[in-house]
């Protein structure tokens, strides 16, 4: 099994990576934490515990982390996750409380107990990295622990949340650079699954028809029409869940060893990751040079193959 850690803004797409996460049998779901995004930090909690409730992993610690990003105000996203971020499902909503361990020190927890059984893990963020940023500036230790980060985050392309950025990068840009450039003086292997792939794992609502029958599978059956609805599609993307199924089967994943950065100044372009695609012979004249960080940027997906993974797992 492989030891993950989600850190989660759980709107619909983080909710289906959750339930990925906590039922699939190769992953062995350590810790996770929240973040402010996609809505409120409240929320987030709520949202976090109810599906992993749902998934029957009630032994999962959960650590409440940054409400807002370093810099700048919150800006949060119901007309894409509802007002309460689970589609106003009215689904049952977990009473339950989080760690009273904040999320910062459950990270360096878990990350420096696996690093001292040699047991290091996969990072797996799926918000604004304001924690990780956190994490890494505080605790750069903990990094011992960490086998990889497996970001769901930016684009080679254009963006969604402006037309150059991506949305969790551009929730919290500053947070985003910090992560990079620690990773780069960390050593720490980073995967990029950006807006290029983000779309191309999609469940049809033929599919989803046939989950049912534990919390579970009913709670990602109503995930995948929910979406459907939103779109006006006859099915939806599992959005962040594609990046959990880039780790459990990273054989499905296309990528390209880039260097990468974040856009922190531009008046247009902020929270854009700049993804360095030129040979060599067009760097001699870049008077900022090449970033010291080298991502694997993802470029294409196996959609059907993740879909089906996914299914799999949910049922």
């Amino acid at each position: 099994m492989k030891p993950v850690i989600l850190d989660v803004d759980t709107g619909l797409d983080d909710a289906c990576a959750l339930l990925l996460a906590a039922r699939h049998p190769g992953l062995d779901l350590r810790a996770v934490t929240c973040v402010g995004g996609n809505v409120g930090l409240d929320d987030v909690v709520i949202n976090t515990l109810t599906v992993l409730e749902a998934a029957g992993r009630t032994d999962v610690p959960v650590g409440r982390g940054a409400a807002l990003p370093l810099l700048q105000p919150m800006r949060a996203a119901p007309h894409v996750h509802g007002v309460d971020g689970l589609g106003d499902l009215d689904w049952p909503r977990s009473t339950r409380s989080p760690s009273p361990t904040p999320a910062i020190e459950l990270l360096r927890s878990v990350l420096l107990d696996a690093a001292a059984k040699n047991d290091p893990v996969t990072l797996i963020p799926l918000a604004p990295m304001t924690n990780i940023a956190l994490l890494l500036r505080t605790y750069p230790e903990a990094a011992a622990g960490l086998r990889e980060i497996v970001f769901m985050g930016g684009a080679a392309g254009i963006g969604n949340a402006t037309a150059s950025a991506e949305f969790n990068i551009w929730t919290d840009p500053e947070a985003a650079a910090i992560v990079l450039a620690a990773a780069g003086e960390l050593g720490v292997p980073v995967t990029m699954y950006g807006l290029d792939v983000f779309y191309d794992v999609v469940v049809t609502l033929e599919q989803a028809s046939g989950l049912g029958g534990s919390a579970s599978a009913d709670l990602a059956r109503k995930l995948i029409e929910r979406r459907s609805e939103l779109y006006g599609a006859a099915g939806a993307s599992i959005g962040d869940g594609g990046a959990v199924c880039a780790v459990i089967d990273p054989e499905g994943l296309t990528t390209r060893r880039l260097p990468v950065r974040v856009e922190l100044a531009g008046s247009w372009s902020r929270g854009r990751t700049i993804v360095d695609s030129r040979g060599s012979s067009d760097l001699t004249s870049d008077p900022y040079g090449v970033s010291p960080t080298v991502v694997d940027v993802a470029t294409a997906v196996d959609g059907s193959r993740y879909a089906e993974l996914w299914l799999s797992a949910v049922r």
